[in-house]
């Protein structure tokens, strides 16, 4: 049992249940699928806290919780790890549904169709859902920071290792069952391929709605850069299991106002009740502990340092 499965305990588990009884419930496509509420994204209401943090649960005080403040400056360059290997097949997305919390869009994940292998991961993994962390407005949203900035938004691609583990929901209990490719979104340009997104999201405004969403390839989601940060940490909703490896994006996207305030017109509330705009949905900032940030890249700061002291040196050259 890894770090965050120990923490969790007896008591947590049995806390968490209900809720995810009632999200595995709350919507259904061609029959009865399995919920990945334990990977979907955080939440938090500057006002009011979101239901899903009133529940009687033991939160963890593990050493590896997420999200955090990355300092680039702080970040080791590992010059060991690899190129990050993503194949993505389109056909295997099913749908796209508001679970209460955030909207997900899920995959077929019972074969090697979609996955990811290299980076700083020791097996392939297996893509499950990706979603989103947003903001009221544009000055803050995402869920980890850089340097202290915040950005608008954050999607977080969230895969599992089928090589060790038979199921994702053993796979969220372990240190090494999950990994999560985080990517920034900035104010900017008219995202082409986020439409197609944009465009499905009035159908699922309302709490517990799903609609059939396939033939869709989140590549198009990642930035060209291959330049990346990576970390141990946990999910970032209950049950805060330790059992992510993080691989946070250097280059955010773009995207335009437009398609930010389509996510902002989601609710969190079922149809008929009183309405609640679906924004804010992030979890604080965790402490960083004593863990390492490795980059795949090597800082500029640091570079312009060696660059000057080639330069000084060439200089006092006899």
């Amino acid at each position: 049992m890894a770090a965050g499965g120990a923490l969790w305990g007896a008591a947590g588990r049995c806390a968490m249940l209900p809720l995810l009884r009632r999200a595995a419930a709350a919507a259904s496509w061609r029959g009865k699928r399995r919920c990945s509420l334990g990977a979907c994204c955080s939440y938090r209401l500057r006002n009011a806290l979101h239901p899903l943090w009133q529940s009687p649960l033991t939160i963890p005080g593990g050493s590896r919780q997420s999200p955090i403040n990355i300092q680039w400056r702080d970040s080791v360059y590992d010059p060991v790890l690899k190129p990050l290997q993503i194949s993505y097949d389109p056909t295997t997305c099913l749908h796209i549904w508001n679970n209460g919390y955030s909207f997900l869009v899920e995959f077929d994940d019972s074969a090697d169709k979609s996955i990811i292998v290299g980076g700083p991961l020791e097996n392939q993994y297996r893509l499950k859902q990706f979603h989103f962390h947003w903001g009221a407005i544009n000055e803050w949203g995402s869920e980890h920071t850089v340097d202290s900035k915040f950005y608008p938004a954050e999607l977080h691609l969230v895969h599992w290792n089928a090589v060790v583990y038979p199921t994702f929901e053993e796979a969220v209990m372990e240190g090494d069952g999950l990994a999560v490719i985080g990517v920034f979104l900035k104010l900017g340009a008219h995202h082409e391929g986020l439409q197609t997104l944009v465009d499905a999201l009035p159908a699922i405004k309302h709490k517990d709605t799903v609609i059939e969403f396939d033939v869709f390839d989140p590549s198009c989601l990642l930035p060209p850069c291959p330049d990346y940060w990576t970390y141990a940490g946990s999910l970032t909703t209950p049950p805060l299991t330790e059992s992510v490896t993080w691989i946070i994006k250097k280059q955010p996207i773009e995207v335009d106002e437009n398609q930010l305030e389509a996510f902002r017109m989601l609710l969190f509330t079922s149809d008929g009740e009183e309405e609640k705009r679906m924004v804010d949905n992030f979890r604080p900032l965790q402490p960083l502990m004593n863990r390492t940030v490795r980059s795949s890249f090597q800082s500029r700061h640091l570079l312009d340092i060696e660059a000057q002291y080639s330069d000084h040196a060439q200089q006092i050259r006899p």
